[in-house]
Formats: structure tokens, sequence, C-alpha cells
């Protein structure tokens, strides 16, 4: 699994700021900066050898920031001085000192702020907004990027617009709020392919790819990965295009698994992290290479490229890829009936985890460690990992559901706003009507007193007529309003029925399962109580019939609408696709309805052929227009 934040930290961490000088010969610009007087032109002078050193050496770009900020006080110059300690920020950013570059950031925006410099403050609240989504403080990195939005909005710079929204689609990426990241996502590429940005355009489109990858789209993801492709080619974005490459291999990974595909993509990936000589992309690309021979179960070369992956990890102290890492080889060991391994590796990964805080990783670990100790009958250790990562299951799925609801009221908030803007730009509009015909009416009663009182009767008749139906808008937008907070109370009302019988059975498996640990020796009878408990847990008729109430009062009479169009469709394919509907994972799906994954597959293929959908047209797409 790919760290977006850590991806974008290289792929788009691009700052407003930007100087297209060549600096071939950086000796005469340092000789101008000697001899030159102390004026503005010698602080932009000195920002180009700012610039110049940002990328090779911190500490002599950061000598030339200071004498930015030193002149630019000597001279009063405020916007000097704002730059000069965004640039400050810039260097403390690059060496991923967050706490410092936000609050250089921050002293600029001030003095943007105070001097009513409106371009450069948009410099200072991006480049926060950039700051916190490296540091994972996600609600912050939103707050300043949309305060970006609406300044880059009013200025009218659509280029900066396009980069504002590509930062709002990895935050809301990174959050797994994958309606909104799309939904910004497609708005950047679409801005930057109208301005002719085709770089620009292109990572639009990769991070369109990585939100359909999240959604289990394959089609979608891979039409928007080589969409990307071409272009990062032809422009030598070698990183980004190495990323694509990556994401390709993951999308091939995943069932229905093409090896050749995926192999001749992950070489591509592997040679220009080489070529680049970065390793952090190294790793990441040998452990999906090495994925690809676990799945050929080809397990040698597995573990070969796996621990090559681990040391690279080990050496640049990553510590996202090296638990990935500790848990694919746990895995690995089992399949290899090397169970010790396994064991060791799993603690290794579940220690890491648990202080990188990554839940997915300590589920995983639990999971790992359970089937291994089961493996070497060692029972009461393997009840105890089951607890755990059944425990840990319902934590993550809670928080999973509670992200889904948050996304809902974002979506609705958006909205709301939107709609309120829109209501105010109508009214603007009105009143310079009134305006226009006000002048006009002033006019006429120059030439004439009747024309006058027959315009003033008039515009008295079309103003009430105006506020009659502004009236009317505003009543009807108050309705939907109204509806629309009722249907997100419906759908919370849906989850929250769910999530109470889920608890139900949790309490019951709990207790069989406490049972077994105090009587160790009753194992076999308990363990075969507990497998029939887990196979009964599905919904009964009775719960589907109230989850189906709920959903069809959320989703206007969805089952309905399909039976009429689609007379012989079966009870079993409106439930699979009411729960596509509420955009649940394939693994989510089958574990509601109790069966395989591939099972949901078949499933979902027999639904689209049924309802005569051609392969370009999405299934979930074509369920969520009815």
């Amino acid at each position: 699994m790919k760290n977006i934040s850590q991806i974008l930290f290289f792929a788009f961490s691009i700052p407003f700021f930007t100087f297209s000088q060549s600096f071939t010969n950086i000796d005469s610009i340092l000789s101008d900066a000697k001899s030159s007087r102390a004026d503005t032109n010698k602080i932009r002078t000195l920002e180009r050898i700012w610039k110049y050193y940002l990328d090779n050496d911190t500490d002599k770009s950061m000598d030339y920031a200071n004498q930015v900020i030193t002149l630019s006080n000597e001279l009063k110059y405020p916007k000097g001085l704002g730059l000069g300690h965004l640039y400050r920020g810039a260097i403390y950013s690059q060496l991923s000192e967050f706490e410092k570059s936000s609050n250089e950031f921050k002293k600029s925006f001030e003095i943007f702020k105070g001097n009513d410099l409106k371009k450069e403050e948009v410099l200072a609240t991006s480049n926060i907004a950039r700051d916190y989504f490296f540091q994972s403080k996600y609600d912050s990195a939103v707050y300043y990027n949309n305060i970006t939005e609406k300044a880059l909005i009013a200025l009218g710079d659509s280029l900066k617009l396009g980069s504002t929204y590509l930062l709002n689609s990895s935050i809301y990426l990174e959050q797994g709020y994958f309606q909104l990241s799309l939904k910004n996502g497609l708005k950047s590429a679409e801005i930057f392919k109208k301005l002719g940005d085709e770089v620009g355009y292109a990572k639009g489109c990769y991070v369109v790819a990585c939100v359909h990858e999240s959604l289990n789209n394959r089609e979608e993801a891979l039409k928007y990965y080589y969409e990307s492709i071409p272009i990062f080619k032809q422009y030598n974005s070698n990183y980004t295009l190495a990323l694509a490459y990556e994401g390709l291999t993951i999308l091939y990974n995943k069932k229905p698994f093409q090896k050749d595909s995926a192999e001749v993509n992950i070489k591509k990936a592997i040679t220009l992290a080489e070529q680049m000589n970065d390793s952090i992309l190294l790793t990441t690309s040998l452990n999906e290479f090495g994925n690809i021979k676990f799945l050929s179960k080809d397990f040698d070369n597995a573990e070969r490229i796996y621990q090559k992956s681990l040391a690279i990890a080990n050496k640049i102290n990553s510590g996202f890829s090296k638990q990935i890492l500790l848990l694919d080889l746990g895995e690995l060991y089992l399949q290899k009936r090397e169970f010790n391994q396994a064991i060791n590796y799993s603690l290794e990964a579940l220690k890491l985890c648990d202080s990188l805080d990554i839940e997915v990783g300590v589920n995983r670990s639990f999971e790992i460690l359970y089937r291994a100790n089961k493996e070497t009958n060692n029972l009461v250790e393997a009840i105890k990992y089951l607890e755990l990562q059944k425990e840990k299951s319902d934590s993550i799925y809670g928080k999973e559901t509670k992200n889904r609801v948050n996304e809902l009221q974002t979506i609705y908030e958006t909205e709301k706003k939107e709609a309120a803007l829109a209501l105010q730009e109508k009214e603007i509009q009105t009143l310079n009507q009134e305006v226009e015909i006000s002048n006009l009416r002033k006019g006429l009663y120059a030439g004439g007193m009747a024309s006058a009182l027959a315009l003033f009767g008039l515009s008295v008749f079309g103003y009430r007529q105006r506020i009659k139906k502004n009236r009317v808008a505003r009543e009807k937008q108050e309705e939907i309003y109204k509806q629309e907070i009722a249907h997100k109370k419906k759908e919370l009302a849906s989850q929250t029925l769910h999530l109470v019988q889920k608890n139900t059975f949790l309490e019951e498996l709990k207790e069989n399962l406490e049972n077994l640990k105090s009587s160790p020796d009753k194992f076999k009878m308990e363990f075969r109580r507990i497998v029939m408990l887990l196979k009964k847990e599905k919904a009964s008729d009775k719960d589907w019939e109230t989850f189906k109430t709920y959903f069809s009062e959320v989703h206007n009479n969805f089952d309905q609408k399909l039976k009429t169009l689609y007379a012989d469709i079966s009870e079993k394919e409106i439930r699979l696709a009411a729960f596509l509907r509420m955009n649940l994972t394939t693994k989510e799906i089958a574990a509601t309805m109790n069966v395989l994954p591939d099972s949901i597959l078949k499933s979902k293929y027999r639904l689209k052929k049924k309802l005569g959908l051609d392969k370009e047209t999405d299934l979930t797409t074509f369920l969520n227009t009815l």
C-alpha cells in the first residue's frame, strides 16, 4: 500500500514561489549581489541566489534568506520582509522541521496581511496548508487551503487554483474521503487541461487514479494511470512516471492477478528509482516486485526481494515501508510453514505499528500471529490474538463509518455554501437591475412626467414580482436543505442500526472466547461452536427488511425502481445493489453477506450482465443514477 503523504511530498511539493531564471552563471549573479547598491533590485538578486542553493546547500540558502530579511528591514520594504520569512520557511520545510517552517510561514502571512499584499498572502497560506498536510494535520491543512482557494478565486489565478484543488484531493484521499478527493482531483485536472499545463494535468490524473484504486474501481484507475504516463515521459517527470508504473503494478497484483503486466511495469519503476538514486521509491517498488513473486508462489525469490527492500528501509529509517515489509515477510513465512519466523517478524511489525499508530498494520499483525500460533498448537496465544484482531477490526470499521458520516457532512456543508453563494449572486444581479431601472426612470422623468409615472408603476410591479419570485426560490432552497438534513439523519440511523447488530454479535462471540480461554481443554468443542456462530452471523430476513426500509427511504425507493426496470431481479441481487449504492468495498459486502470476496466479484459480473451494461459502464456509477 502506498503512503500518499510520503509520495506527494516529493511528487507535488512544489511551492507557489518559483523562478524561471537560468542559473548557468551563478558566479555572475553572486558578483552582482556584492557590487549592487542596497535597493529592491538587490533583494531580487538575493532571492535568485537563495533559490539556487535551496536544492543543494541549505546552509547557504538560509544565509541569503536572512540577507533578504536584513536588507528589507533597512529599506522598510514589507514585501521583501515577508518573502524573506517565506524563504526561511521553505528551507525548514525541505528539512522536515515543520514547527519552524510553520512559524516562518505564519510570520510572512501576518506581514502580507498587515500590508494588504493579497498575492503574497496566497504564497503564505498555501505553504502553511502543505506543511500541515505533511504532518498529517489534515483539518488544519484543509482550513488554510480553503483560505488559499477563496483568495485565488478573487484574484482570478486559475493556475494556482489547480494546484490548490490537487492538494485538497490529496488531503481528502489521506482522510479516506474518497468522493471529495475524486471531486477535487477532477477539478484540478480540468483546470490544468484548460490552461494547457500538461504536467499539471498528468498529476491531476495520477491522483484521480489513486482515488479509483482506493475505491477498487480497477478500469477507471487504469484509464487515468495510462492517461498520465505519456505526459510524464514527454516532460522527463521521472519520479511521477515511476509512481504511475508502481500504481499500475498494484492494480495488476489485485484479482484477477496479471503477472506479466505487473512485472513489466514494476521493472520500469525499479529502473527509474535506481537511475534517480531514490531509496524511498526503490524500497516501495521492490516491495511490489516481491508481491508479484509471492502471488506467483515463487517464495524463495519473494523472500530475497523482500529482504533486499527491508535492508534499504532500515538504512533510510522509513518506518512506514519497514512495517509493511515485516508483515509481508510474516505472511511469506506462514506460507513456507516457518512459523517461528512468521511470529518473530509479526511481533516486530506489531511493535513498530504501535509506535507509529498504524491501526491497519496492528490488525494485520494480530491476524498473522493468530494463524501462526494456531498452526503451532499454541491455542492460548492463538485465542488471545484472535480476540485482539476482532476488537481492532471493529475499531477500524467504526472509524471508517465515522469517516463516511463526516464526509457526507462535509459534502452537505459544501453544497449548502455553494447554493448560498449562487443565491447571493442572483440577488446582486437583481439589485443591479433595479439600479439600472432606477437610473432609466430618472432619465425619462426629465423627458416627461407621464412616462416616468408609467415606468415607475411598471418598476414597482416588476420589483414586487421579483420579491415574490425570490421568496419562492428561497423557500424552495430551504425545503431542499431540510430534506437533505433529514436524509443525513436517516442514513446515520441506518449505519447505527448496523453497528448495534454487529456489536450484539461481538458480545456473544467475546463470551464464547472467554469461556474458551478459561477452559483450554474444551478447545475443540468451543472452537466448533464459535465457527458455527460466525457462519450464522448474517442479516436475518427481519434485519434485512428493517435495513431495506431505511435504505428505501434514504435512496428514494431504490429496490422498487430496480424491480420496475428489471422484473426478474432477485432479492439477493437487490441486496448486493444496495450495498454497492452505499459504496461498500467488495470485502465489506462479502463479510456482510457471509460469502467469499470472489463470490461477490462473480455476483457483480452477473448483475452487470443482467442489467445489460456494457464494459465501459461502471456498475456502481449506474446504480447511483437510479
